[in-house]
C-alpha cells in the first residue's frame, strides 16, 4: 500500500470538504427529511470528532503503543450527547478543517512509521496502523457520498421539480 498516496488523498479531500461545505444558509444545513437522518451540521460535527478523537487518536495509538487497548468512543452517541444539531455550523467547519490539517501535519512529521503494527479492536479484532489509515480515507469517501445524497434530496425537496431527466429517465 502506498501509504503517501493515502495521506496525499486526505489532504486532498481536506479540500473537497470544504468546497462541500462552505457557504451553505442555515435552512440547508439543518434540513433533514426524516428525524434519524443526519443533517450537514451533524456531519460536520461528527467528522471534527472523528478526526481528532477516532481516526488521529488511534492511528497514533497502533504506532506507538499498539499493546494497549484503546480508550472507547461512541461517534453515534456523541450526536445527542455533544448536541451536535445546536452547534455553531461555521465553527464547527472550521474546527474540523484545522483538525484535518493537523493531522495531515502529524503524517508527514511520520519517520519511518511501522503501518504493521497492529492492535486487539474490541469489536473488530485485530487492526493494524496501516488498516486505520485506509478506514480514514474509506470514511473520507463514504460522508462525500452520504453529503451529496443528502444534498441532491434537499434539491429535490426544495424544487419539487421532477428529476427524471437528471436522473436517466
Amino acid at each position: 500500500m502506498n501509504h503517501q498516496l493515502m495521506i496525499n488523498n486526505l489532504l486532498r479531500n481536506q479540500k473537497v470538504f470544504e468546497e462541500l461545505f462552505m457557504g451553505i444558509p442555515s435552512e440547508e444545513y439543518l434540513w433533514k427529511d426524516k428525524p434519524n437522518r443526519w443533517c450537514l451540521l451533524e456531519i460536520v460535527c461528527h467528522l471534527y470528532d472523528e478526526e481528532r478523537e477516532d481516526f488521529r487518536k488511534r492511528t497514533r495509538h497502533i504506532l506507538e503503543t499498539p499493546n494497549k487497548r484503546f480508550a472507547p468512543i461512541d461517534p453515534e452517541g456523541w450526536v445527542i450527547d455533544r448536541r451536535y444539531i445546536k452547534q455553531e455550523y461555521d465553527s464547527m467547519l472550521n474546527d474540523f478543517l484545522k483538525e484535518r490539517k493537523a493531522s495531515i501535519n502529524w503524517l508527514n512529521s511520520l519517520i519511518n512509521p511501522n503501518w504493521n503494527n497492529v492492535t486487539i479492536h474490541k469489536d473488530f479484532g485485530e487492526m493494524s496502523a496501516q488498516q486505520f489509515l485506509a478506514n480514514w480515507l474509506a470514511h473520507d469517501y463514504l460522508h462525500f457520498r452520504q453529503v451529496t445524497r443528502l444534498k441532491l434530496d434537499y434539491v429535490k425537496h426544495m424544487s419539487r421539480e421532477n428529476f427524471s431527466y437528471a436522473e436517466g429517465y
